[in-house]
């Protein structure tokens, strides 16, 4: 059932040329054009484009520009998360076949103590993007980490990000405004914050698996 809903919906998103784009106005066009079922349409395309790959940070971006700041980043967060969960439960209850699926991605091996430490290392992952969001989802359901502490790992450690990339979104409506460059600002520091804290996180994230 849960791959045909996922047939369904991705045959009606390509009909429409939407996850062909690499583009936020496209998207938004698109899904303004469900009226008052936009939210769910918007959460839907962020569930489902896990599975094919679509840049997440487009459809981030695009929430922000379509819902503005507030709803924008509820959406979003809502969308990742249940993108998220299908990428852990498909690996989980399909593991041998997905995993052969993405034998070209780079995936983390989570190895020892990962019930003990895991809601650590995904929270990390999260907060500093070391691989792509779609891989570690997929990464953990291969692994024993518990769906729990994966879910509220994911949900802190992609906020601070969300609340980014939702800002810029809202903020482009207003290029060249003070906002949209404090907007880019702030987009730069995470990224900066990020590259300074990624030798350190990785480092823990192998002293955990050594534990």
């Amino acid at each position: 059932m849960l791959f045909l809903a996922f047939g369904i919906v991705m045959f009606l998103f390509y009909q429409q040329d939407v996850l062909s784009y690499a583009q936020v106005e496209a998207i938004k066009t698109f899904v303004l054009s469900f009226g008052i079922y936009a939210p769910i349409i918007f959460i839907l395309l962020f569930t489902f484009a896990p599975l094919i790959f679509f840049p997440d940070g487009i459809l981030a971006l695009a929430g922000g520009l379509i819902f503005g700041f507030a709803w924008g980043s509820v959406y979003i967060i809502v969308g990742a998360l249940c993108g998220a969960t299908v990428s852990f439960w498909l690996a989980r209850m399909y593991g041998t076949h997905m995993h052969k699926k993405l034998a070209n991605e780079k995936l983390v091996n989570f190895q020892k103590n990962v019930q003990k430490h895991g809601f650590v290392m995904i929270f990390l992952l999260r907060l500093v993007p070391l691989v792509p969001f779609n891989i570690i989802s997929y990464s953990a359901g291969f692994s024993s980490i518990r769906y729990r502490d994966f879910f509220f790992a994911t949900l802190l450690g992609m906020s601070p990000g969300v609340l980014v990339y939702a800002n810029i979104g809202a903020q482009s409506l207003a290029f060249g405004s003070r906002e949209f460059w404090y907007s880019i600002a702030l987009l730069v520091a995470l990224v900066g914050i990020s590259l300074l804290l990624k030798h350190r996180v990785k480092k823990r994230l192998e002293d955990y698996e050594e534990r």
